[in-house]
């Protein structure tokens, strides 16, 4: 719409419009009539105004003028806007015979700027970030180049530095973890520990690093070709086929497996949650070794503990944990990637952080307690008086009595448990002065299995351990650093297969005490000591009569 000067000398007004169904510019305006207009200086004006005509010849309203000029330029607009149209349909007939037969090039060149913006903006992105270009291996050797290895592919995935894609290091909330793969990780951790996240990110960084993409680490080397990547996360009902979530999750694990090969990379996030704990681990167990067979890299996460107690025939697969720490008082995630087994949950600490009534958490931990407290093997045990615990080269009946239902490492562990409780709970009775044994609180046995990990509660903590190496011989220990010691002792030549038992006390030089006393006492029990020697450098512990008084 074009709005018109006002007329001068008072005149009245009016407005020049565009009216679109029409096509046509006219003028608008009331009483503008040459009558009305007589003996005025706008009366040669409006003389020429005529009523407008629509496009069938009738009078378009009493409001409504034109002038024979301006008809005149509608016309000639009309017209070469008709010439225009023709030439352009004209040319754009010529242009498309001429790019027929290059049809093909355009959409293949629309499709190469289409990747080529997406790559820039990859790339842009990632230098932002400072992600790094990966390099691609070889999953096969070659000499001149002709394959000389046959049979499973030698795969390698070496990722340095690996971040959760979604976060941005810049803001320096992001925590690192190196993934250093040549076979399967059997994967534990606590709630919230960082399991899912890893094996997101692991899938994350295979998928960009073999479309040649930035991937979020310090450095990356991985197999060149993956014949499949397969990430398998929480599994849903579909009441729809009639199928429970377990259901789904074994249909998708069928799948799964018939299209694994020794160069594929399968993520299981916690494995076989949806049905019976003792049954849904043997199969997780069976998946486990189906997987180790075929050779192909993976994590697989899981809660399920019994698993390690399987007797799976694995000969690749690696246990690979979650950490955690203790601070103030807490366990808390460290959300790092360490060698060995974690069976801390932090369920309790989970529910509390999310709201669930402290009075529910408080009667589940009661719970707890009362019935796993100890493992099964120690309950088998647990009947037993002081005689038969003290009695180690005599308990061939005790043994020929629980060889079904606990091995002889069991045995042998549930028996130096409760010796060691019986001299340490006396020799605490003497420290704090106390009548009873009774009075001084029971000790709460860690139990430290074939490449598990300590609790982060014995962080800073002054504990005292035994050892059972191969062979059946102790090694009794002190330390502030559990997890460090562990460690040390495992690194040694066939120590790697040995278990532990520890407790916690209060103080160094308590634990010294009783470090010394039970290196200087079980051996006159029968057990034989590797580090028997170390005794003989210590003031404490040398009484004989220390267990005189000691009952269970």
């Amino acid at each position: 719409r074009i709005r018109a000067s006002t007329a001068s000398f008072g005149e009245r007004k009016g407005k020049i419009l565009y009216a679109r169904e029409h096509e046509a510019v006219w003028f608008k305006g009331k009483r503008f009539t040459p009558s009305v207009w007589v003996e005025t200086p706008g009366e040669l004006q409006n003389k020429q105004l005529r009523h407008a005509m629509d496009s069938k010849g009738k009078k378009f309203g009493d409001e409504w003028f034109t002038t024979a000029k301006v008809e005149d330029a509608l016309m000639r607009y009309h017209e070469a806007n008709d010439k225009a149209k023709a030439k352009v349909l004209e040319l754009l007939r010529e242009l498309s015979a001429e790019l027929q037969c290059k049809t093909n090039t355009l959409v293949f060149a629309s499709m190469m700027l289409i990747i080529a913006k997406a790559l820039c903006a990859q790339v842009s992105e990632g230098r932002r970030r400072k992600w790094v270009f990966p390099t691609l291996l070889e999953s096969r050797k070659y000499e001149n180049g002709k394959q000389v290895a046959e049979g499973p592919c030698l795969a390698r995935m070496d990722i340095v530095d690996l971040s959760p894609y979604w976060f941005d290091l810049s803001q320096g909330r992001a925590v690192r973890n190196t993934v250093s793969m040549q076979s399967l990780f059997l994967l534990t951790g606590p709630n919230g520990g960082g399991k899912s996240s890893l094996l997101r990110s692991v899938c994350a960084a295979a998928l960009l690093g073999i479309c040649g993409f930035m991937v979020p680490a310090e450095s990356v080397s991985i197999p060149h070709l993956f014949d499949a990547i397969v990430l398998h996360m929480k599994s849903y009902d579909s009441p729809v086929d009639g199928k429970s979530s377990f259901q789904i999750e074994m249909s998708e694990i069928r799948s799964l497996l018939s299209a694994t090969t020794s160069r594929s990379l399968v993520l299981i996030d916690e494995i076989c949650r949806g049905t019976e704990t003792a049954k849904g681990t043997c199969i997780a167990g069976s998946i486990v070794e189906t997987l180790d067979a075929v050779g192909c890299l993976g994590i697989v996460s899981t809660h399920l503990h019994g698993i390690f107690e399987l007797p799976l025939q694995t000969r690749n697969t690696v246990y690979k944990s979650m950490s955690a720490e203790y601070i103030d008082g807490q366990t808390m995630p460290t959300w790092k990637l360490v060698d060995g087994i974690s069976k801390e949950s932090l369920a309790f600490e989970t529910a509390q952080r999310e709201g669930v009534p402290d009075t529910v958490v408080k009667r589940a931990e009661e719970l707890y307690h009362s019935f796993y407290v100890n493992d099964m093997p120690l309950k088998v045990i647990a009947p037993l008086d002081l005689k038969d615990d003290l009695n180690v080269n005599g308990g061939n009946e005790v043994a020929s009595r629980t060889i079904g239902m606990a091995s002889q490492k069991d045995i042998l562990k549930g028996k130096v448990q409760r010796v060691v409780s019986a001299i340490c709970k006396k020799k605490l009775m003497e420290l704090n002065k106390l009548g009873d044994t009774s009075e001084v609180t029971d000790l709460k046995f860690i139990s430290i299995g074939v490449r598990e990990q300590p609790p982060p509660s014995t962080i800073g903590v002054s504990s005292v351990y035994v050892m059972l190496r191969p062979g059946k011989r102790l090694y009794v220990g002190e330390t502030d650093d559990l997890q460090g010691r562990i460690q040390a002792h495992r690194a040694k030549d066939g120590m790697q297969s040995a278990i532990f038992i520890s407790f916690l006390v209060q103080g160094k030089s308590i634990a010294c005490q009783l470090e010394t006393l039970l290196i200087n006492q079980l051996p006159k029990q029968g057990f034989h000591l590797a580090n028997i020697a170390d005794g003989k450098h210590r003031n404490f512990g040398t009484n004989d009569t220390v267990l005189k008084a000691a009952t269970v």
